[in-house]
């Protein structure tokens, strides 16, 4: 059993949490996740570390309340405890070599694009970063990323309550059209990454993004999480998650994450309805 040490309500629907988990504090590397599971009879879901200590031996990770696991984890607080967590999983991101990128993240997506950001400056890159989310109230680790030494910060939104209006791909393709960048980190929903892939393959432009496929054991023993790259059948949690963004199989990608959407809902909603703590 792992302790809770600190939770935190970032908006209506994200959370983040923080674990006291040693020996995963002083392996992790940014770009990898965990899988979680809550319970002895809890299912196991993967998120993405959003921050860490090696010295002091604790982990946190951001997520959105989306099913019946996250909606039961939003309402455990500091001393409660967790049945485990493994990880650091999957191969850590690349942060040296690329000279000028232009780090994207979308929703909680932020939460994977911060430790890749930092890491980046700390490699040398020069670091543009752009976040985008649906409206201020969703916008994450602002003040964190403003404590970096970044080139630059633009924050996006869908109704223009914070930053400016519109969509991640505007302040990209302004870079890209200055020449202010060589490449794209992009991380967050589907829809977003592949916006950002068609943004940068119009400038002839490489990106990588980090993938969140449908996930069950993170081994690469189940399958559930295979993505078309390249026309091979590769694996999110042992060959990713980031790949190429140009040899994604978007479509197919996109299809593959919508297969358990009703399922989820209405496992959450069923747990609203029987849970005695508040929602």
């Amino acid at each position: 059993m792992l302790p809770i040490i600190h939770t935190r309500q970032l908006s209506d629907t994200v959370f983040e949490m923080g674990v006291l988990a040693p020996d995963i504090a002083r392996r992790v590397q940014p770009g990898q996740f965990l899988m979680l599971r809550l319970d002895e009879g809890g299912e196991r879901i993967p998120l993405t570390f959003s921050d860490w200590s090696a010295e002091e031996g604790w982990i946190r990770t951001i997520y959105m309340r989306v099913g019946k696991t996250t909606h039961r984890l939003s309402h455990l607080v500091p001393g409660d405890e967790i049945a485990d967590v493994v990880g650091p999983l999957g191969v850590p991101t690349r942060l040296d070599g690329f000279g000028r990128v232009a780090v994207v993240g979308g929703g909680v997506g932020v939460a994977a694009a911060y430790p890749v950001a930092r890491g980046m400056t700390e490699a040398g890159c020069e670091v543009h970063v752009i976040v985008g989310a649906r409206n201020a109230g969703l916008v994450v680790l602002e003040q964190e990323l403003r404590a970096l030494s970044l080139a630059s910060l633009a924050i996006v939104t869908d109704d223009g309550s914070a930053g400016e209006k519109g969509l991640v791909t505007a302040p990209l393709k302004r870079m890209a059209e200055t020449g202010s960048i060589d490449h794209v980190f992009a991380v967050g929903p589907a829809a977003m990454m592949k916006s950002c892939t068609l943004t940068a393959e119009g400038f002839g432009m490489p990106i990588t993004v980090s993938l969140n496929p449908i996930m069950v054991d993170g081994t690469g023993m189940c399958g559930a999480c295979r993505v078309s790259v390249g026309g091979e059948t590769r694996f999110g949690c042992v060959d990713g998650p980031d790949f190429d963004g140009h040899a994604v199989d978007w479509e197919e990608f996109m299809s593959r994450q919508r297969i358990y959407l009703d399922e989820e809902r209405e496992a959450d909603a069923e747990f609203a309805r029987s849970c005695s703590c508040h929602t």
